[in-house]
């Protein structure tokens, strides 16, 4: 047992050694050089990782959990507030606009209305993980396009929450069987807790978050500081991590929004920096984990045998996307090159997807086989999205006249931040 364990972390570790090098030094970009590297050693090709590639992205969707709480720690909270609007309007927009034309297309293409209306909450989440991981490596996230892309997924994790809410009430009669079905109504009704206190629940998480945040992890982590132990001070880090996703997914709620909140409270503390640079690596690592894990998830018997009808939702599903974020960014007013930036950085499927897929088929509110094809689609937009990022920075950007990184300058120039300048 203790031998597959080791195989299994040498192969994933150098399939990342390999991969990664390769493609930053081809331009790729380390997500692609993830992707690729998952394709390679899945089950599909050299069939190195096989079935336990499901409970391996389980465990690295804990980097996504990671990078949220890293960029909490980024934005203080005067900068959360003045991005509401973007946050709520445009994030809000997305999620709402592309959810139904999804599912009228999909009601149009011969799917049930509860069916098409679960491909449209589907498809309507974009990747977090990839979005954040290119805006870090290329330094967009101060730029204008950076900060509406980041502000539409914070609003993708929220409704995350009423997604997963709202699906059992699109099961459809002809997924279950009768029997089935009354006995989870009647062992849901005996074992759920009323309403009111799932949410006050839900308020008490959140509150005690913001509380502890700002008032117990300050003399925590200066009594461990005094220990001058950097292990004990990452495993601080990361015992608060752990804690709060525990916390959140008690109560229902998603724990990278839980953690995203704490990276907030924890925004001004003095202990931020110290923080960024003990995480930096695990998130690193386990985000390059997830990303591996979801190019050994993709299907390619699937492709194979249906390839003309895969291909054409993933181009068709990246094409829609990108027109309804062009009109709403041109709606909100971006600029065209901002605009274009941020549409192409959200133009694809999301991780999320794989939960609310998961979740429908066990609410059957979707069979096997519509689910696997989502699944597969989703996967190879995530494919290609970082091939996508690259034609436009490369290609498009250099063609424009008012470049995003111009607007990057206007970002940091408009914030307001000590300055200390020493030497000589």
């Amino acid at each position: 047992m203790a031998d597959s364990y080791f195989m299994q972390a040498f192969v994933y570790l150098a399939a990342a050694v390999i991969a990664v090098p390769i493609a930053k030094r081809l331009g790729l970009g380390s997500a692609l050089g993830y992707l690729l590297a998952g394709l390679i050693i899945g089950p599909n090709l050299l069939s190195l990782v096989g079935s336990e590639g499901r409970d391996v992205m389980h465990f690295a969707e804990f980097g996504v959990v990671l990078m949220l709480f890293l960029v909490g720690l980024e934005l203080q909270p005067s900068v959360l507030w003045r991005m509401r609007v973007p946050i709520i309007g445009l994030g809000g927009l997305q999620v709402v606009i592309t959810t139904l034309v999804v599912a009228l297309l999909s009601a149009f293409w011969g799917f049930e209305w509860q069916t098409a209306l679960v491909i449209g909450l589907v498809f309507s989440m974009s990747s977090t993980a990839i979005v954040l991981q290119t805006l870090d490596e290329k330094s967009w996230l101060k730029t204008v396009a950076g900060q509406s892309s980041f502000s539409v997924l914070l609003f993708q994790d929220v409704a995350v929450i009423f997604m997963l809410a709202v699906i059992p009430f699109l099961a459809i009669s002809d997924f279950m069987v009768c029997g089935q079905m009354m006995e989870q109504v009647s062992s849901t009704s005996e074992s759920e807790p009323p309403q009111w206190l799932s949410a006050l629940s839900v308020l008490g998480v959140v509150a005690v978050i913001v509380l502890a945040g700002r008032f117990l992890t300050r003399p925590v982590f200066r009594y461990i500081a005094k220990t001058r132990s950097c292990e004990i001070f990452i495993a601080t880090a990361l015992l608060l991590i752990v804690t709060i996703t525990m916390a959140m997914h008690a109560v229902g709620l998603s724990p990278a929004l839980g953690t995203f909140v704490a990276g907030v409270v924890m925004a001004e503390s003095e202990f931020r920096h110290e923080l960024e640079v003990s995480i930096e690596p695990f998130k690193g690592l386990l985000l390059g984990l997830f990303f591996i894990a979801v190019g050994a998830s993709i299907d390619l018997g699937t492709l194979v045998s249906e390839p003309v009808l895969i291909v054409g939702l993933v181009l068709g599903l990246m094409a829609l996307k990108l027109v309804i974020l062009l009109i709403l960014g041109r709606i909100f007013k971006l600029q065209f090159a901002d605009n274009l930036m941020f549409s192409v950085l959200l133009a694809q499927g999301g991780e999320f997807a794989f939960l609310l897929v998961s979740f429908a088929v066990q609410s059957h509110a979707l069979n096997f086989e519509i689910a696997n094809q989502l699944i597969l689609v989703v996967v190879l937009s995530m494919v290609f999205t970082p091939v996508a990022i690259i034609f436009f920075e490369k290609v498009i950007q250099p063609r424009l006249a008012n470049t995003c990184r111009e607007r990057e300058d206007d970002e940091i120039a408009e914030d307001s931040n000590p300055v200390i300048i020493a030497g000589f």
